[in-house]
């Protein structure tokens, strides 16, 4: 069904009528159609204190995070800029109540990471509807779990005021294809290095595996961290990776992958996903991102590639807090596809959703002097 081409036909051809999916699907993300549905922008005012909910390994953790500070930040009263909070746990989509003494995502266990959401939710609505102002009074203003360490930890905002955005940079003095390539991230700036090429074939994607997805009940298909091993091995898959950590490092914040590309195609993607290496070699990824490059200068425009080309391209890795202990490594996957999670390029430069036939797309990324490509990451002292 993921693989149904044109992409608009998916649900009809499982006999599904009338749906809300071609609508959806045919719409490009700044097209007027969508405002329909009254979706928040940082234009809205409120005058409401919040609760927002969410989880590491859910796709929504940017939207619940950005909600928080924007009904903070738009408020119109000091009773509604003051009253925003924000909880975060280590599970997927909506399972944070779900969470035991040895909370177990994907293939890791993250211990202990159980709260009483009912007494929680009880205590804001006795205090901001019932008018007890002792009622969760002492309901932190974000309450995150910092995986690795497994523990809730109370904070006053996001990002944290002591976050040190550090970049490392992808480096190499030969090609990065695959976990066995020379492929590194460091905290020195490259000066003169050969760009990294694979051939993204949309007709061979590489696939997803964990991840903050949701809803698709096929044990093939599991949620959360899991080992990468096997898209590791794929040629068009770039990999770079920090000497052992011989200090244990946390990162807790948004992170961005910024990466100065070029493509033979008119339009294609690029990926980016932070992984975990345990000493094993065990690989699990923590977070992920993709950007259409015709979207890369703001969703409201499309823009095309010319041949050869070099741009820069942000891509947005949402958000995550974890420790990575010594003796483990920080790594990061570069690629054009993560497939089924995010429909594929089929870089022609066309519409994607109607189209039947696609082209391969030969793409390079950079890391020199001047076309430096990084990771952001947010590292806490």
């Amino acid at each position: 069904m993921w693989r149904t081409l044109p992409l608009i036909d998916m649900l009809r051809r499982v006999g599904a009528t009338n749906t809300d999916w071609e609508g959806w699907i045919s719409h490009a993300p700044g097209d007027d159609w969508w405002k329909q549905f009254g979706y928040v922008t940082n234009k809205n005012h409120f005058n409401v204190p919040g609760l927002h909910v969410c989880s590491w390994y859910d796709n929504v953790v940017k939207e619940a995070l950005d909600l928080f500070n924007l009904l903070g930040r738009n408020a119109e009263t000091a009773r509604a800029r003051d009253n925003q909070f924000v909880i975060i746990s280590p599970t997927t989509h909506c399972r944070s109540e779900r969470a035991t003494d040895h909370t177990v995502v994907g293939s890791v266990d993250f211990g202990d990471a159980q709260l009483d959401y009912f007494k929680i939710y009880l205590d804001f609505f006795n205090r901001f509807v019932k008018g007890d102002d002792q009622a969760g009074a002492s309901l932190p203003k974000v309450q995150i779990y910092v995986m690795g360490k497994n523990q809730w930890r109370s904070e006053s905002q996001w990002p944290l005021a002591r976050t040190r955005f550090t970049k490392f940079y992808l480096r190499g003095n030969g090609p990065a294809n695959g976990a066995s390539g020379s492929g590194r991230l460091s905290e020195e700036p490259p000066v003169k290095e050969a760009p990294d090429r694979y051939t993204y074939d949309p007709g061979n994607p590489a696939p997803t595996a964990g991840g903050a997805i949701c809803c698709v009940p096929d044990p093939k298909t599991p949620d959360g961290p899991v080992d990468q091993g096997d898209v590791e091995r794929r040629p068009d898959v770039l990999v770079y990776s920090t000497p052992v950590l011989r200090s244990g490092i946390e990162i807790t914040g948004p992170i961005e992958a910024v990466l100065y590309v070029s493509s033979s195609a008119k339009d294609t993607d690029f990926t980016a996903k932070l992984v975990d290496v345990s000493p094993d070699g065990t690989a699990y990824n923590v977070q992920e991102g993709i950007l259409r490059a015709r979207y890369r200068e703001g969703f409201d425009k499309k823009v095309w590639m010319d041949k050869g080309k070099v741009y820069e391209v942000k891509v947005d890795l949402m958000a995550t807090s974890l420790f990575i202990p010594a003796g483990h490594r920080i790594r990061l996957e570069v690629s054009s596809s993560n497939f089924p999670r995010f429909d594929r390029n089929l870089n022609t430069g066309g519409n994607n959703y109607d189209e039947t036939r696609w082209v391969a797309a030969r793409n390079a990324v950079y890391h020199q002097r001047a076309r430096a490509s990084y990771l952001l990451l947010p590292v806490i002292p």
